[in-house]
Order: C-alpha cells, then sequence, then structure tokens
C-alpha cells in the first residue's frame, strides 16, 4: 500500500522506539520522515508538509505539547492533526490539555500495534484536522506549568518508592531495576528543566502587565 496524502512525521527522542515506530509504518507502506525532537521536527515541516504528526511528549528541546502549540500559532500548519504517544503524561488532566491544544488521539505506551495502525489508516482515510482555536500565550503557560509540576510530583513519589524497594530485591532483580530507576531520574530532570524554562516564561510576562 501507498498512501497518497503524504508522508508521517514521527518525533520521538527514544531511539529503540523511534525505530520501531518507523520500521512498522514503513512496513505497512507509509512513507516517515523522523524527528528526535520537536525542533528537529519543526525543520521537517518546514520542508513539507506532512499528512500526520505522531509525537511522544517529553523530550528535550522541544516536548510535544510545544511543539503543537506553536504549530497551533502558524495558520499554516495550524490544521495538521496531531498523535500524542506518552508513558508519562496519561492522566484525564494531561489528555484534556492535549485536547485543547488539538491533538486529535491520545494513545499510551507501549503502543499495541494492533489499534495504532487502525488508527492511524482511520485517520488519513477521513482526513482529520484539528479544529482547536489555538491557546493564547498565557492560558498555554500557565496550563503547561500545571500539568509539570503534577508529574515532578509524580516523579518525585515514584523515585522514593522505587529508591526504597531497591533496598529490598535480590541481586538478579537489581540490574532492570537500576535501569528503570535511571531512566525515571532521567525524565524527573527533564521535566525540572521544562519547568525552570516555563515558570522563567511566566515571570516576562507577569512583568510586562
Amino acid at each position: 500500500m501507498e498512501t497518497q496524502q503524504g508522508y508521517l512525521l514521527v518525533v520521538e527522542d527514544i531511539p529503540d522506539i523511534l525505530k520501531l515506530l518507523q520500521a512498522t509504518l514503513e512496513f505497512k507502506g507509509y512513507r516517515v520522515v523522523t524527528a528526535r525532537e520537536g525542533n528537529e521536527g519543526r525543520e521537517a515541516i518546514r520542508k513539507e508538509r506532512p499528512a500526520l504528526i505522531i509525537t511522544d511528549i517529553l523530550m528535550p528541546k522541544m516536548d510535544g505539547f510545544s511543539l503543537v502549540h506553536q504549530l497551533r500559532l502558524n495558520t499554516e500548519t495550524r490544521d495538521i492533526p496531531v498523535v500524542f504517544l506518552s508513558a508519562t503524561y496519561v492522566a484525564p488532566e494531561d489528555k484534556t490539555f492535549a485536547l485543547n491544544l488539538g491533538v486529535i488521539r491520545f494513545i499510551e505506551k507501549p503502543v499495541d500495534f494492533d489499534q495504532f495502525l487502525p488508527t492511524i489508516s482511520s485517520l488519513l482515510a477521513e482526513g482529520a484536522k484539528s479544529a482547536a482555536e489555538p491557546l493564547n500565550e498565557v492560558e498555554f503557560y500557565d496550563q503547561y506549568r500545571k500539568r509539570l509540576e503534577t508529574k515532578l510530583l509524580q516523579k518525585n513519589t515514584q523515585i522514593a518508592r522505587a529508591e526504597h524497594l531497591l533496598e529490598t530485591i535480590s541481586e538478579e532483580e537489581k540490574a532492570s531495576f537500576i535501569a528503570s530507576l535511571h531512566q525515571s531520574r532521567n525524565e524527573r530532570a527533564e521535566i525540572q528543566k521544562l519547568l525552570d524554562q516555563i515558570h522563567q516564561i511566566i515571570e516576562s510576562y507577569n512583568l510586562k502587565d
């Protein structure tokens, strides 16, 4: 099968997941362009408009929330349909924020390809487009800050529990457990970095008022 609607842009910072998504979609006949974070995704979009964007949320430099917000502010890219993939932002409030930004589907990781592939096919067949009006800058950053603060609290709780459990598990289990803990700490650092950036932006808006 060859799609006639254009290419699929997949934005994901974890190499193994990016390769899996690309290989699976290409096997189904889609033309796929990949990017490792939002800035790379925007550069690909400038070169050629995609039929659909499939993006992770938690990424360095520019994450999924910021990517979609920037697309919605531009009239030339406002109606490009976006599908979110996430293992971190899965609370109802996260999904509501995503829908407010104009995301048309929210899929939790790990991806169930038996459901994922028909969803992508259906969206392309429908010619689905975002119909959401873009949030203004103050609304976006205020809602974004709340999501990051909640996620940081959750990550701190998760890591504290894992560090406590680490003292009780067997040596055979420790290697995989430590790898998971390391990933969680990296995610916490990324969330904290994003939150610091958002606080600075919000403060700059407050100084203008």
